[in-house]
């Protein structure tokens, strides 16, 4: 559920990257805040354990419009990708309008990409959002690398509603932009027709 900030005439929507441990989330996250204008961006914040990090900025995109009256601000986060913080991925999921799974794209990957595909279903529905309903967009990272599944394989192995799907190269930006237009697109949408 969206944060309205009428003083500031805002809808705050969080969207979470959600994916296996080094899948890409945070390469997502960190070219979006470089190639942003300091502008439009907040500060990235970013929570730092002893083997993953979370990360979180927020900015307001100059391009996506206006719902009556009324601009979006983006709230990025990336949850821990490895499965022992699964308390933290859960919290970070919580109240989340929108979800970007980073798919590894690497062949040896691709049980991890399902596990965490399951746990991301699992962790919705315990914080009482629907999968089915929720804005997601699957994004295919790593596509530059040797070892990698066809689209066609990935995509049959990890598409489960009929999500738009990206291809993506996070590190040097590559489909990053794209998937985040993908999701706050559906997003936006999905405001428009509950208002």
């Amino acid at each position: 559920m969206p944060f309205i900030n009428f003083p500031a005439r805002e809808i705050n929507c969080k969207l979470v990257y959600y994916g296996p441990g080094l899948g890409g989330k945070t390469a997502n996250l960190q070219w979006i805040y470089d190639h942003t204008g300091s502008a439009q961006k907040g500060k990235m914040i970013s929570l730092a354990t002893e083997t993953d990090r979370t990360l979180f900025f927020d900015f307001l995109p100059l391009d996506l419009g206006t719902i009556r009256g009324f601009k979006a601000r983006l709230h990025l986060y990336t949850v821990p990708g490895q499965v022992f913080y699964e308390a933290s991925r859960k919290l970070i999921l919580k109240g989340a309008d929108g979800v970007v799974f980073v798919a590894d794209s690497q062949e040896e990957r691709l049980d991890a990409n399902l596990e965490t595909l399951d746990n991301l279903r699992e962790h919705l529905t315990e914080q009482n959002l629907d999968f089915n309903t929720i804005p997601y967009v699957l994004q295919l990272n790593k596509r530059d690398l040797p070892s990698i599944l066809p689209i066609e394989e990935l995509s049959r192995q990890l598409q489960v509603k009929g999500e738009p799907i990206v291809e993506s190269v996070a590190i040097n930006g590559q489909g990053v932009f794209e998937t985040l237009r993908e999701v706050a697109k559906l997003v936006l949408t999905a405001l428009r027709n509950s208002a």
